[in-house]
């Protein structure tokens, strides 16, 4: 273990500095700004010497290591969201990072403002602008960082793709860092939105329980359009073995839609998923299984064929063709 002040640690250099100053350093990982130290009791006199002195060393302008050596990445935070002054949040990736939704490692640090704020660019810093900064700032986190419900919403505006947007809903939830319900009531409070009517519609069915981008893919691109009859999501089955969850059952006719998205199935996960089908036939379910390709790439042809067993098991009903061009029959 280190010793307190030794490199990237805080507190090495804190003994005859006012109490209120080396609690505050203490934590914030070792880091000060200068627009806090009169707020601690610490003269600027004090922090010039410091500097010249080398104790502490620049980190931003205005912002200071009380340590030698190369800082932590959460001091590296701790500098940034300082430096952009006493109102600013890590946000975006930054935060989602601090918050554990995601553990790549961006290579700049994000940092919101409010829209009237004048901060300079800042090399090594992403800043980003907010009208409701104060709302969407978390109240107690440290560092200062955006609530969970609007990091995840700020990294949907930032996806490149709608599924990339769906990821991070189907992360955060799937985690239990928030709930959908959360998540819809941010989103209900944002003036702006990208894809704001598909982002309400895929949060209600991870509300109903849809777990990954794949399964909010088959609600809206397949099951749906098709008017094909409604599944219930992760319905639970008890067996011999312990509970199971099947992705979509339609109970009333037997049929299972099993889906799965990984590139590569492990051959551990691959047979404890044909004992659960096996399981299932012997229950008198028939299992249906489906790829990313099945749903993203031939979403029509899935249904129709889906529709087909449905018929085969009983449903009187009808498919419906989503389109023009859509193969799936009426008769």
């Amino acid at each position: 273990m280190p010793e307190p002040g030794g490199a990237g640690q805080p507190g090495g250099m804190t003994a005859n500095l006012p109490e209120r100053c080396s609690q505050l350093i203490e934590s914030q990982r070792g880091v000060l700004a200068r627009w806090q130290a009169p707020e601690v009791g610490l003269e600027w006199t004090t922090v010039r010497w410091l500097l010249r002195s080398g104790r502490w060393t620049p980190l931003q302008r205005g912002v200071y290591a009380t340590f030698t050596g190369e800082p932590a990445w959460e001091a590296g935070c701790w500098a940034a969201v300082l430096r952009a002054g006493p109102e600013a949040a890590l946000s975006h990736q930054t935060a989602a990072e601090l918050d554990g939704l995601t553990s790549a490692r961006s290579p700049v640090i994000h940092v919101t403002i409010s829209g009237s704020a004048r901060v300079d660019p800042i090399p090594g810093l992403r800043l980003h602008r907010s009208g409701r900064l104060a709302e969407a700032r978390h109240p107690s986190r440290t560092p200062p960082r955006t609530r969970i419900e609007e990091t995840v919403l700020d990294l949907t505006q930032t996806a490149k793709t709608i599924d990339g947007a769906f990821g991070w809903l189907c992360q955060a939830c799937g985690s239990r860092l928030t709930t959908a319900e959360l998540l819809l009531t941010a989103l209900q409070k944002r003036p702006k939105v990208r894809w704001r009517g598909i982002l309400v519609s895929a949060l209600g069915d991870i509300g109903d329980g849809a777990h990954s981008v794949l399964e909010i893919r088959y609600v809206r691109d397949v099951e749906r359009p098709h008017r094909l009859p409604r599944a219930r999501r992760q319905a639970a089955k008890t067996r011999s073995s312990g509970r199971i969850y099947l992705d979509n059952l339609v109970e009333r006719y037997r049929t299972c839609i099993e889906l799965d998205g990984k590139a590569a199935h492990p051959v551990a996960e691959r047979w404890r998923d044909i004992a659960r089908d096996n399981a299932s036939a012997a229950d008198g379910i028939t299992t249906l299984r489906y790829g990313w390709p099945d749903v993203a790439e031939r979403p029509c042809q899935t249904a129709a064929q889906i529709a087909a067993v449905l018929r085969f098991r009983g449903w009187a009903g009808q498919p419906i063709p989503c389109g023009r061009a859509c193969p799936v029959s009426r008769s």
